[in-house]
């Protein structure tokens, strides 16, 4: 059996990542906000295959049991794949776009993250992919919660792998980390070096079935990243981004 959760599954990346475990076979729980959106995904299933679909908004309080009901639903699960996020351009420091983005991007993380580390706890192991993201390199004074909060779960991730060593553990982390994409969340806005959706899905399955702890997408961004690292924070602070 395989069997995956995907969480943002509705859309952008998340769709893109659903498409291609049905198409490999996987039975499918996609859970989103936008529930309307998930029916698309059960017309993808394959003869005998299963696809199951959940309304899970990660800043509700209950999507920790909500999660647990569409497990029960499949029956378990070996894969766990978070794609929610948020972010936006907010040079003004508006609170209002700071604190959403972080009741998404830490409150929703931690939440759902931990319910499906306690699962896999308990059924003796599984599989915890997510996406973080690039901006979580150094901080980027444009978008100062988006950027803080991608460090935050990048750092969480890691955090992650060293307790389940501690614990004897057999979870694995897959830390998704993708440059600029084209998707909703920057509807309007044109950055270098943008990477389509489909692209970036295929790669990050890949980086699940090859067990990879940390996957930057794609080699270009793993070359920008590289250089980022090597700015002196005298150099970075004066950077007009």
């Amino acid at each position: 059996m395989k069997r995956a959760i995907v969480i943002g599954a509705s859309s952008g990346i998340g769709w893109e990542v659903t498409k291609l475990l049905i198409a490999d076979g996987w039975t499918v729980g996609a859970a989103a906000r936008r529930e309307d959106r998930l029916r698309e995904l059960k017309t993808l299933a394959q003869p005998g295959q299963r696809v199951e679909t959940a309304c899970i908004d990660v800043t509700n309080a209950e999507a920790p049991g909500q999660l647990r009901s569409l497990i029960a639903q499949l029956g378990g699960m070996e894969l766990f794949f978070y794609a929610p996020g948020i972010g936006k351009v907010n040079r003004q420091l508006q609170t209002d776009i700071e604190l959403a983005t972080v009741e998404t991007n830490v409150t929703g993380f931690t939440r759902l993250i931990g319910e499906a580390y306690h699962y896999f706890v308990e059924a003796g192991g599984g599989h915890i992919a997510a996406i973080s993201s690039i901006a979580g390199t150094m901080g980027l004074g444009p978008a100062p919660a988006y950027s803080a909060s991608k460090a935050m779960q990048a750092t969480y991730l890691q955090a992650l792998e060293q307790l389940i060593h501690q614990q004897k553990q057999s979870i694995r982390i897959t830390d998704i980390r993708p440059g600029f994409v084209d998707t909703a969340l920057l509807t309007g806005q044109r950055y270098p070096m943008m990477l389509r959706p489909e692209k970036v899905a295929k790669e990050i399955v890949w980086a699940i079935n090859h067990k990879k702890h940390v996957r930057i997408i794609d080699w270009k961004y793993r070359l920008l990243t590289s250089l980022w690292r090597c700015v002196p924070k005298w150099l970075w602070r004066r950077l007009p981004l």
